[in-house]
């Protein structure tokens, strides 16, 4: 008897993947990774370059991407009593108060010191794993984070807490990112270099930004073994009228709409009105989309390859049909691709 497939079953987001296929450092040029095409209508794979993206965006053809900029949000402090914690500052509440992660042992109350210039002071726990801390400081408190402040690269990515991440600041960011907020980078955006971009706009493709501000709920593994009862984290998003409008226009006249990475994705479905036109807001999305979600246009979609159990994967699935994104992060694997943030591309049409 065969059982049929229930898309809310965490399980049937799972595969298997070789730790050495886990990207640990960018490729030398951005534009040269690979390309996994995946065709929904013929369910054809095909492997290309990524600089063969140009050939998927004909004249007139819009192009949407995630402009926010990560920030250097990982700190490394000490206790008084000399016990080591990592901050991770997770978004600003009022005037030198965040909320923030913290590995090391804490409590309300327990201060630390990040450098000379930057101390602070756990002030409450405001959910589980994250706690409110206050920072006291005898400098501009941007400077110093961009100063004492390490870029957060996901878990998977390995670095020592002493190394030095100039290289990490300039690849673990698009390089259109300009407002400041994620503290995860919205990686499908990774592989554009400014001659392709420029490439696309003298072909006749229009090039339009939105904001999602990524946060660290796209690292956490979904624990629940029914998705329906997954929290997805909020993310703060804005889309602006001029990309709004010019979405809405293309949509109409049944040009290419391509949607680079699922944050992206999420914002645009999030910002449809009853009558499924976008809509020029700034809002918090906490949209999961899963298998059997109605999307409210057809978009062609660049992604990443995806964590195991990762709600983008859920997402993907439910973009591309279950079946056939299994079926390419198979092959994938097969091929030797490279997996997650540093990793190589997806482009489903």
């Amino acid at each position: 008897m065969t059982i049929p497939f229930d898309p809310y079953k965490l399980d049937n987001y799972d595969y298997q993947l070789p730790p050495e296929l886990i990207a640990q450092i960018p490729i030398e040029r951005r534009d040269e990774s690979r390309l996994m095409l995946v065709q929904r209508e013929s369910s054809c794979i095909t492997h290309r370059r990524f600089s063969d993206i140009i050939e998927y965006l004909p004249p007139g053809s819009v192009l949407a991407l995630n402009d926010t900029k990560v920030i250097p949000a990982r700190l490394y402090a000490q206790k008084p009593s000399g016990g080591k914690l990592e901050i991770l500052l997770i978004k600003s509440l009022a005037a030198d108060t965040w909320e923030v992660m913290v590995k090391g042992k804490v409590k309300p109350g327990t201060e630390f010191m990040v450098a000379d210039r930057l101390s602070g002071k756990v002030v409450g726990l405001r959910s589980p794993g994250r706690w409110q801390v206050s920072f006291e400081h005898t400098a501009d408190f941007k400077r110093l984070l961009a100063q004492l402040g390490r870029i957060p690269l996901p878990p998977y990515i390995k670095r020592p807490p002493g190394q030095d991440d100039s290289r990490d600041r300039e690849r673990y960011q698009t390089v259109y990112a300009a407002t400041e907020g994620a503290i995860a980078a919205p990686t499908a955006g990774l592989h554009f270099t400014e001659a392709v971009l420029a490439e696309l706009a003298r072909r006749g493709v229009e090039i339009v930004y939105l904001t999602l501000h990524v946060g660290p709920g796209t690292f956490l593994p979904v624990k629940e073994p029914d998705l329906r009862r997954h929290p997805m984290e909020a993310e703060y998003y804005i889309i602006p009228k001029d990309t709004a409008n010019a979405i809405n226009r293309a949509r109409e006249e049944a040009r290419r709409v391509m949607v680079v990475g699922t944050s992206t994705l999420r914002a645009l479905e999030s910002a449809q009105n009853k009558a499924g036109l976008i809509e020029a807001k700034s809002d918090n999305t906490e949209l999961f989309i899963c298998p059997g979600y109605i999307f409210c246009s057809s978009y062609a979609l660049l992604t990443n390859l995806h964590l195991p159990h990762s709600t983008n994967l859920v997402l993907v699935s439910a973009f591309a049909g279950h079946e056939l994104t299994m079926r390419a992060y198979k092959a994938a694997v097969s091929r030797k691709y490279r997996f997650y943030s540093y990793g190589d591309a997806m482009l489903i049409v």
